[in-house]
């Protein structure tokens, strides 16, 4: 075997084939590495402007296809749709209450199907009229690609602005579910273009009913698996492992039985955040979360700096058109979508308001003609339409190019610019114009489960110290008082206990910073090693994280 491995480096075919290959992973590298930094550069200068890092990255990644020395780096649709949506989509729903969803269910539905089908054929009818050589099937493709949204920036200026907590979760509900409609809208007009086949109305009753409930079905099984064997673990890095796997096995056994694996992803997402709290212990929960905290930020970083870079190779496909008719059509065609999604948000969140109340009997205030706007503003597209677009197929079936494909992408490239940065950008002052902006107040629901659960540390220690001896009455009347202090504090009308805790908080702080200052002292003199000092940090940490939420 050694002389067969020596005969095989040694001939010219493997050398030239080794060095090929060391090119690419040089040029892998290099690009890797210019994400990551263009990623860190956009995100600091997204936080000195306060604006949603989506919008920076994507104006940052446009600008640098300008610069001659920076690599052409091309979108591939398979990184997008295998390596990056199956997380992405996974930690939104980790962090998507079931009990919000469920709740809004009516609402969310009718924009990530009804909108959906009201945007594809919107487009088709539109299309023919605005676009040279377009037909209606062209528009029904054109319309499945850019009909789900991407909810990051608008979600992420809401809640800086304060808007109110409903309609927050009824955008991030809209963007889980849209992806998995658009998608498969646009596999039945992509089927109808390049196969010539026409679905009939069983048939694609059938292929959606599939797909919905086969994905539900496996993303609830995978979940339930999940939850039974990550109980018996208590591992962090085993744990952090297993969370990164979940989308991607829920997506691909999905795929795999031609079910949604966005749904797949969405529901095991689901359900395993509602079992969070028992699934994993304190220490291991706070370290998965910064780990997903994290992979999120990247992942997100990436595609919308990918978003930026893919200009050139757009514009150099579609040299037959002139910047002014680029611009042009890319205007008419995002105000087209713009106007679709406000048309239909008014009726629809009619619609949703009379089944919510009558069917099922929910005590809703009729819906604001302001609130509504608001949604209809914040359709704005992502990377999963860009994806959509350049993995169109080339060809038809008989052999002919795909009609107006480049037109297609740079269309859709147009789209993401414009609903990102014009939208993105004028949503703060028009939610601030339409009175919506901290319109919430302090959350309610939340003050009162802090009363319900310092309560019940109160009671269990009054009981508890009549179970120990003299010498230890003590100690639970300290830890009681400190309880005490607290329920006072989180009694809005009780301001002075209020500044007693916040006086309490900082001179906490301020010792656990006298503590960490001696740590450091300790090891920087040689009596103590780096492992004890990061075992004290660590301690310290976590006593400070908890003081700094509580001081917020």
């Amino acid at each position: 075997m050694l002389w067969y491995r020596k005969i095989i480096s040694d001939s010219p075919d493997a050398t030239r084939n080794g060095a090929r290959c060391m090119s690419e992973i040089g040029t892998f590298e290099i690009v890797f590495l210019l994400l990551l930094f263009f990623i860190v550069v956009f995100g600091i200068l997204a936080r000195k402007l306060g604006t949603p890092y989506p919008i920076v990255m994507v104006i940052g990644g446009l600008l640098l296809s300008f610069i001659p020395v920076v690599p052409d780096i091309t979108l591939n649709p398979d990184l997008i749709f295998l390596i990056v949506l199956p997380p992405l989509l996974y930690s939104s729903a980790w962090n998507t209450s079931w009990r919000d969803f469920r709740y809004n269910i009516a609402s969310i539905s009718l924009l990530a199907f009804g909108l959906v089908v009201s945007t594809v054929i919107g487009v088709a009818l539109a299309a023919p009229h605005v676009f040279p050589g377009f037909d209606w099937r062209l528009g029904l493709v054109l319309g499945a690609i850019v009909a789900p949204t991407d909810a990051i920036a608008a979600t992420s200026i809401a809640r800086r602005v304060g808007l109110p907590g409903r309609i927050v979760d009824i955008l991030e509900g809209e963007s889980l579910i849209n992806d998995a409609t658009g998608l498969l809208a646009l596999q039945f007009a992509t089927d109808f273009l390049v196969h010539r086949r026409i679905p009939t109305i069983s048939g694609g009753i059938l292929t959606l009913v599939w797909l919905v409930a086969g994905g539900v079905a496996i993303g609830l099984a995978i979940g339930w698996i999940i939850d039974r064997f990550e109980r018996r673990i208590d591992d962090a890095s085993i744990e952090i492992t297993i969370s990164i796997l979940i989308p991607y096995v829920a997506y691909l056994a999905a795929q795999a039985v031609h079910a949604s694996g966005v749904l797949a992803v969405v529901t095991c997402g689901l359900f395993l955040t509602g079992r969070s709290a028992r699934l994993f212990s304190p220490s291991v929960r706070m370290r998965v979360m910064s780990v997903w905290q994290s992979l999120t930020y990247i992942l997100n970083g990436v595609v919308f700096v990918l978003i930026g870079l893919q200009f050139p190779e757009i514009r150099a496909s579609v040299r037959g058109y002139s910047v002014t008719t680029m611009l042009l059509y890319g205007a008419i065609f995002s105000v087209l979508l713009i106007l679709i999604r406000l048309v239909w948000v008014f009726p629809g969140a009619r619609l949703a308001y009379l089944i919510r109340t009558r069917f099922s009997h929910q005590n809703e205030r009729p819906p604001e003609a302001r609130q509504v706007f608001v949604i209809g503003w914040t359709g704005m597209r992502g990377v999963v339409s860009l994806a959509a677009a350049i993995a169109l197929p080339t060809a038809l079936m008989d052999g002919s190019p795909f009609p107006h494909r480049d037109l297609i992408v740079c269309l859709t490239f147009c789209v993401i610019l414009v609903t990102l940065v014009v939208q993105g950008l004028t949503l703060p002052p028009i939610i601030r114009a339409l009175g919506l902006a901290g319109e919430a107040g302090p959350d309610c629901e939340e003050l009162e489960a802090r009363r319900i659960v310092t309560t019940a540390a109160v009671t269990h220690l009054e009981s508890a110290k009549g179970r120990v001896s003299y010498a230890s009455t003590e100690l639970y009347e300290d830890l009681a008082q400190h309880y005490r202090q607290r329920l006072a504090s989180l009694q809005l009308n009780n301001p002075e206990a209020a500044t007693d805790h916040n006086h309490y908080v900082e001179l906490s702080l301020e010792t656990l910073r006298v503590e960490r200052d001696t740590a450091i002292r300790l090891r920087n003199e040689g009596r103590i090693n780096d492992a004890v000092l990061r075992r004290i940090e660590r301690e310290l940490d976590l006593d400070e994280s908890r003081l700094a939420d509580t001081e917020e």
